[in-house]
């Protein structure tokens, strides 16, 4: 009752009234909480029910490769199809020389395995003396023996011959014919009679291969889609079967970056590896996000509904604002004696009160404002005539340097210019930093009047970086007075010298180095000097030191100002860092 009562008066209370009214924020709330909960239930709920088909593949599969390994071991148990112990036989002999396996033709054993399992294509048995190979097939169809891959197989089993090996799928090309897909079981034939032998005595090897539509009795109760993926793996990581293209195989054991693909896996025991299934999301979830979009579709229809009625209310509410505005116009015409109609107590109404007093006062303010305008004009006036000053001093100077040429005077002349250029450098109120190239132009403007002055008893010698980019600004006129230090406390006590100005570029550092081989300083004076210089309230008559270390520091901060290194009778060196601006 508190809020409606205010309501009138408040445009704060009606545009929240509207938004409630509206209920977007509830209805996005409970909107985004049920899409959420609902989403992870489906998802959790069918992840569980896919894993729980892939143990369930696994478990089988892992029982059709121990069912095969016990076909493969009717060579030696014999328990397959009436057959007799053969554990005491010699296997050598039946072999070699009777052709036999467990006291019946090697032929006759073969078609026996053959026929004992429907998935069962073909049966090779390779006699180890002579390299003979039997076969029986399923189809009738002829055996090409130079096109079996016995050998591969053999040397694959030759590490441990005891052991049952599995070669992953291939095609049975090496019959003539329509070809299968296929993979292999291999298992050796070892004469356990007669004395035990360290190497195991191999009489022969049998290779079954079983059709690889074995697998897809247990695959297809995942119902796989065009997108999904399927591969049995062993340790070794090798693919023995796959319902992608065989380019494709390689991404078994790759991840999924973006996020696609539901990835379960299940282990194989006999093979030592994994059953991997990588189903699509998109068509896993696809009745789920169809869920989503009309979930979404609605909350999109409620924010336009919100936009609508703001912009109803926004238009309701500009009206006094267009009114004020008008009346703004007008004040900045010039008239100043307009005034707003108020005819509400809310926020508008206070802000037309506020704008008429505006008014009112402004009235009162303009005389002031002519007095303030006044004392600018004079200020100006007062700048122009301090800029004629010293545009007069340069004037009078070029007269003075063109007599001087007048006369033959040359060096005066070329002084009197380097003074000027000087004069102009040190006057000129602009920026405190400046280019590295201006600063270098200063310095050998003051250089060559030292130079002069000294009859050419002093050299400067300049060494810059070839990484060194001349436009870097630097702190206006934090090099002259180095230099000028370096002349007056260095080299003119011994007459004659060189001073030295280096540039050079240390990480974001820039470091500008000034060193002569004047008379130097003992550690003493070194000491004092560089206390002074860390210490602002100390007085010193160093004054450049001072002044352009502590300038320095107050531009750029706490890292960056000057070093001094100096030996007595070897030379001082000055070394100014500043940071460096690419920009």
């Amino acid at each position: 009752m508190l809020i409606w009562g205010r309501g009138p008066k408040s445009i704060f209370v009606k545009f929240s009234a509207s938004f409630l009214l509206v209920g977007l924020i509830p209805l996005f709330a409970l909107s985004l909480f049920s899409v959420r909960t609902f989403s992870g239930y489906v998802e959790r709920y069918t992840t569980s029910n896919l894993q729980q088909m892939v143990l369930y593949m696994s478990y089988n599969l892992n029982s059709a490769f121990n069912q095969y390994n016990e076909v493969s071991k009717l060579m030696y148990t014999g328990r397959y199809e009436g057959f007799i112990e053969s554990y005491s036989q010699n296997q050598t002999q039946n072999v070699n020389e009777l052709e036999r396996i467990n006291a019946i033709p090697i032929d006759s054993f073969l078609k026996t395995v053959l026929f004992s399992d429907p998935y069962i294509s073909s049966v090779q048995f390779v006699r180890q003396s002579d390299g003979k190979m039997y076969y029986q097939e399923r189809g009738n169809r002829s055996l090409n023996n130079d096109a079996v891959p016995a050998a591969r197989w053999l040397a694959e089993m030759a590490g441990d011959p005891s052991k049952v090996a599995i070669f992953p799928s291939h095609e049975d090309s090496y019959f003539y014919g329509a070809s299968r897909r296929v993979f292999t079981i291999g298992r050796s034939l070892i004469d356990t009679s007669g004395r035990v032998t360290k190497e195991p005595k191999v009489v022969g090897t049998l290779f079954l291969d079983v059709d690889t539509s074995l697998f897809q009795q247990f695959f297809r109760e995942l119902s796989l889609g065009e997108k999904d993926e399927l591969y049995l793996l062993d340790g070794s990581g090798r693919t023995y079967f796959s319902n992608q293209p065989a380019g494709r195989e390689e991404s078994a054991l790759t991840g999924d970056e973006q996020g696609e693909m539901l990835v379960l896996s299940e282990a194989i025991p006999f093979l030592n590896g994994q059953v991997i299934a990588k189903i699509h999301r998109g068509n896993l979830f696809e009745q789920l996000l169809s869920a989503r979009t009309t979930v979404y579709i609605a909350i999109g229809m409620c924010a336009a509904v919100m936009i609508v009625m703001g912009a109803w209310f926004s238009r309701r509410l500009a009206a006094p604002i267009r009114e004020m505005i008008k009346q703004m116009a007008v004040v900045e015409s010039g008239r100043l004696d307009t005034q707003i109609t108020v005819n509400s107590n809310d926020e508008m109404g206070r802000l037309a009160h506020g704008f008429n007093r505006m008014v009112e006062r402004l009235q009162v303010y303009i005389d002031e404002a002519y007095v303030a305008q006044i004392k600018q004009k004079q200020s100006e006036l007062n700048a122009l005539k301090s800029q004629i000053r010293p545009h007069y001093l340069y004037n009078t100077l070029e007269v003075i340097r063109m007599n001087a040429v007048d006369k033959e005077a040359g060096e005066v002349a070329d002084m009197i210019l380097a003074l000027s250029n000087e004069l102009k450098y040190v006057i000129d109120y602009g920026e405190d930093r400046v280019s590295i190239a201006s600063e270098l132009a200063h310095l050998q403007n003051y250089f060559y009047i030292i130079s002069v002055r000294y009859e050419n008893r002093f050299e400067l010698h300049l060494d810059i970086a070839p990484d060194i980019d001349l436009d870097w600004p630097i702190l206006k006129l934090s090099l002259q007075p180095m230099v000028e230090n370096a002349v007056q406390h260095g080299l003119r006590l011994q007459g004659k010298g060189t001073v030295g100005l280096t540039i050079e570029r240390k990480e974001q550092v820039l470091a500008i180095t000034i060193y002569d081989d004047g008379v130097g300083m003992g550690r003493e004076e070194l000491a004092r000097i560089s206390r002074l210089l860390d210490d602002p309230q100390a007085p010193s008559k160093n004054v450049g030191l001072k002044n352009v270390h502590e300038r320095i520091r107050t531009s750029f901060g706490e890292n960056y100002g000057l070093t001094i290194s100096s030996r007595e009778h070897i030379g001082t060196s000055i070394t100014l860092t500043f940071p460096i601006f690419t920009e």
